[in-house]
């Protein structure tokens, strides 16, 4: 099973996450491009955390949006997001390469990553600056989502990721942090929707089961139950 977990969004003194301890309990590493979080100097060590461990590597763009650490969505031209995106990924992928390592995929963040999954003008631009920038780089995204389909379309590897600490609506997409119960603190009650997801296919949702087939499980760096979670799913299932 991969996990994946959001990380190297601390920024100048603002620490979010405890990335050091969660290392260890990881396969794969979604890492800050500055937009939403992360300075230069948090996302080399990060990098070279991640490369230590021997962590699938992926970039991690926003919105440019610091302020709402990229959970609003920002209105943007198609020309802005390609060229933001391009900017963010590059940037990154310019420094895994300089400390030795390798850029695997891109997953998005935030607001950005919700609105792609459902929205083919938003998801283009980001699609058309992976090609441009590395088409061996895969996409991470919502399972079950169109988003699998366009990517697939346009020659690009698709990572299909549940969420292991987020509640999902009926129609596939993560029920809203402002809802009682959408972020998952409890390790058991993660432990248990992982086990769902591999072994049913299948997770709770807000009105009955949703079909969910997924390859990469995520756990949210900034979840203050992180490393218990990691800790409960290693313990049942490795």
């Amino acid at each position: 099973m991969d996990i994946n977990c959001d990380m190297g969004e601390s920024y100048g003194h603002f620490k979010i996450g405890q990335d050091n301890a969660l290392f260890p309990y990881l396969s794969s590493c979604n890492i800050a491009c500055g937009f939403h979080g992360g300075d230069p100097l948090t996302l080399q060590q990060t990098i070279e955390a991640a490369i230590r461990y021997k962590l699938r590597i992926g970039a991690h763009p926003s919105y440019p949006d610091l302020v709402g650490f990229g959970r609003r969505t920002i209105a943007m031209s198609k020309a802005s997001l390609y060229a933001s995106i391009l900017y963010q990924v590059a940037a990154l992928k310019g420094m895994v390469e300089s400390l030795g390592g390798r850029l695997s995929y891109v997953k998005p963040h935030g607001a950005l990553y919700n609105t792609m999954a459902h929205k083919l003008s938003e998801a283009l631009p980001v699609l058309e600056a992976i090609q441009a920038l590395d088409p061996n780089l895969a996409l991470m995204g919502l399972a079950n989502s169109p988003l699998k389909d366009w990517a697939t379309e346009r020659g690009i590897a698709f990572i299909a990721e549940g969420f292991a600490d987020r509640r999902y609506c009926s129609n596939g997409q993560l029920m809203p942090r402002s809802a009682s119960g959408a972020v998952i603190t409890h390790p058991q009650e993660a432990v248990s929707q992982v086990q769902q997801m591999l072994t049913q296919g299948n997770v709770v949702t807000n009105d009955g089961l949703l079909h969910l087939q997924v390859q990469s499980v995520c756990i949210h760096g900034d979840n203050p139950a992180a490393l218990e979670i990691l800790k409960a799913l290693k313990n049942s299932f490795l």
